[in-house]
């Protein structure tokens, strides 16, 4: 793995060159990872919402619940099922790419991306809730929306939590 985000890190390098007057080294490795993950994430939940779910409501049958069956918006059940591959994937884009400098442990750092993220997915979650339950606008682009929100809020909480040196 460590091979792979090596040429990862010498393609982003060498498209940094122009840019090297402009933006420092490691927002642009991290512009470059986050914008890959990204739209990673469009696209994979572009296919779930589209074409998995089908835009349908899922019912999941759960006896704890007065009702006996728990009812799942097929927005929100797509960003559950897209939420942990991009997790995955961006852990290890900032850690092998763009923070690489960390000297705290793996695991430490998995703890602390994830709670960063938690945030993320809070504000994911209730941004659908009110874009798409409240606002009546169409799921994707809402999702792209509320996405370009969480930017800014995920790299001060990489670089000076996760991933802090």
């Amino acid at each position: 793995m460590k091979k792979i985000a090596q040429f990862i890190t010498k393609i982003i390098d060498f498209i940094y060159q122009p840019f090297a007057k402009r933006i420092p080294l490691q927002i642009f490795r991290y512009a470059t990872c986050g914008g890959g993950n990204m739209v990673l994430d469009w696209v994979l939940y572009f296919i779930v919402y589209n074409f998995v779910i089908g835009h349908e409501l899922v019912y999941i049958p759960i006896n704890c619940l007065p009702n006996g069956t728990l009812c799942i918006t097929p927005h929100i059940l797509a960003l559950c099922i897209v939420f942990p591959i991009t997790l995955c994937t961006g852990f290890w884009l900032n850690k092998y790419i763009t923070f690489t400098q960390s000297t705290l442990h793996s695991v430490r750092q998995f703890i602390r991306y994830i709670s960063v993220i938690a945030v993320n997915l809070a504000i994911n979650y209730f941004g659908l809730k009110l874009c798409v339950d409240i606002l009546g606008w169409y799921p994707t682009p809402s999702k792209m929306i509320i996405t370009l929100v969480t930017i800014a809020v995920s790299y001060c909480g990489q670089k000076y939590f996760s991933f802090k040196v």
